[in-house]
């Protein structure tokens, strides 16, 4: 039984699993995006949102602390220049994990983890999202007034014209409006 044990050993020693992690961060951090096993990108969550909360204070010691666990210089500077000005105001959630079917050769669970700021996809479709509709069978009176078209806006008054004199025949009595055939 696994009671109480809530690290994942990916099936390796210590150091060789904190060096996985380290690059998988460094590389996530790096490239916004990367594509590995689900077991690993769940891990790997746990390992670099701390770091991204860390990076919100730009001091040296949460520089020195950050460089501890990732041991890439490059990658630093990313993570302190480029996402956290842009997760400054998100309270945590700084990663996504999208589900991409199985590997073909042992059928492990595939997926692609991205930081939840750049992708630029996503942002534009949440932007542009439509107003919701109930499905009911039902139509009441404000969905009828919204999906009525709204009316034009009250056109400026025009000059007035001249009166048009139309000429008009005086017709006889004897004169019918019946179709002759």
């Amino acid at each position: 039984m696994r009671h109480g044990k809530k690290v994942n050993h990916l099936g390796r020693t210590s150091s060789h699993r904190k060096a996985m992690l380290s690059n998988m961060a460094a590389s996530l951090i790096l490239h916004k995006r990367i594509n590995t096993t689900l077991a690993k990108a769940k891990a790997l969550r746990g390992y670099v949102e701390p770091l991204i909360t860390r990076s919100k204070d730009d001091s040296t010691h949460s520089r020195r602390m950050v460089f501890s666990y990732l041991q890439n210089k490059e990658a630093v500077i990313a993570l302190f220049r480029e996402v956290s000005v842009k997760v400054a105001s998100r309270p945590g959630g700084y990663t996504r994990i999208l589900k991409t079917g199985n590997r073909l050769g042992d059928n492990a669970e595939m997926c692609m983890m991205e930081l939840v700021d750049f992708n630029e996809n996503m942002l534009a479709t949440k932007e542009t999202a439509k107003v919701k509709t109930t499905r009911r069978g039902r139509t009441t009176k404000a969905k009828a007034d919204v999906a009525a078209p709204a009316k034009p806006a009250a056109k400026a008054p025009k000059a007035p014209e001249a009166p048009v004199v139309e000429d008009v025949k005086e017709e006889s009595a004897d004169e019918t409006t019946e179709p002759k055939e």
